[in-house]
């Protein structure tokens, strides 16, 4: 009786334990909506992400056999503690140190980009991994080659199999992989957000930067991804190596010195701000636009409506917009242990 008696109360532990650790450990929800923001345009019925994919295409992002000598990842230029930025780099650095002619933009909400890169020059995400790692100043590798890594290297095949059902490793699932991770790299929870959702509150200042926004900069830094998703030429004049943004992959004449409208999220954490890094500080950004707009041919019509080029902002309105942009600021992202390159 005694043996039976200490056999069930270790059954009775061993199922107590099992179903604490169920109930401590959140169960994988794959891509969620916030709320509050739009339907994603990324396919989702054609890569579903999974718990496997996720993870895989996580130890992708990570992965510096991406590159030629095996040294630079994705993860070397999109930093998460700077909302997955090149911070601190006016211009980003790849393979060998070599200089590039852009600052790397953030890895955040892709799920809802219609283009991706500086000058919409990709337009599907699951394509988007073969220009770095092509790059000859970024990655300088081919993909062909970097399948060939990944196959001689365990743990992928294995990886790779639970993830898609097959230890083959293609383009298609390397690629959906690595989209299943950056559709989840979601930037959500800042006070903007918890105040739309009716769990906060602004500050006085906070409320009137947010009707200077409004009146001044939604139209192109729309609600709530704070971007229309287009290409505009706000009059920072082009830079030393003369980049041409949109145009060159248009070759319309409106779009030159146009590139893509970037999220006002996060500006905290993503400095120097622009496509090539130009400015240090947001301050500096907000004297450009009052003050220092260079008037060109393709110069985005709203920044032309009062007959002199800019932005007519007031020193109180100037702050009163920086205290909202700071709302815009979200913590949790650039910690959250999902996204980082060791596992949760």
């Amino acid at each position: 009786m005694n043996r039976t008696y200490w056999y069930m109360s270790l059954l009775v532990l061993l199922i107590w334990s099992c179903s604490r650790d169920k109930a401590a450990t959140p169960s994988f929800q794959g891509f969620v909506q916030p709320s509050g923001f739009p339907a994603p345009v990324y396919p989702l019925a054609a890569n579903p992400v999974t718990l496997a994919g996720f993870e895989l295409g996580r130890k992708l992002f990570y992965e510096p056999r991406l590159s030629r000598n095996n040294t630079i990842s994705c993860g070397s230029c999109h930093l998460q503690t700077s909302a997955f930025t090149h911070h601190g780099h006016d211009i980003s650095h790849g393979i060998e140190d070599r200089l590039g002619s852009r600052n790397a933009p953030p890895i955040m909400n892709l799920a809802w980009n219609t283009t991706f890169m500086w000058d919409g020059g990709i337009f599907d995400l699951d394509l988007q991994p073969v220009a770095p790692i092509s790059n000859f100043v970024e990655m300088d590798e081919t993909v062909s080659n970097v399948l060939e890594k990944l196959r001689n290297t365990a743990p992928y095949p294995e990886l790779f199999r639970k993830a898609f059902g097959s230890k083959d490793i293609t383009t298609a699932t390397m690629m959906k992989a690595m989209s299943q991770f950056m559709i989840m790299v979601i930037s959500d929870q800042s006070k903007y957000d918890s105040v739309k959702r009716g769990q906060a509150s602004f500050t006085p200042d906070e409320n009137s930067g947010y009707v200077v926004f409004q009146q001044h900069c939604n139209a192109c830094h729309r609600e709530p991804l704070f971007t229309d998703q287009s290409f505009r030429n706000n009059g920072i004049g082009p830079g030393p190596n003369n980049d041409s943004g949109r145009f060159a992959i248009t070759l319309q004449p409106a779009d030159m010195y146009a590139f893509k409208v970037p999220s006002l999220r996060n500006l905290a954490y993503t400095a120097p701000y622009m496509h090539d890094g130009r400015f240090y500080s947001l301050q500096g950004v907000l004297t450009h636009y009052t003050s220092e707009v260079t008037d060109m041919p393709t110069l985005d019509p709203l920044l032309k409506t009062s007959g002199k080029p800019g932005i007519a902002l007031s020193a109180t309105e100037q702050q009163q917009l920086l205290a909202f942009l700071n709302t815009l600021n979200d913590k949790k992202f650039i910690t959250d242990k999902r996204f980082s390159q060791e596992t949760p």
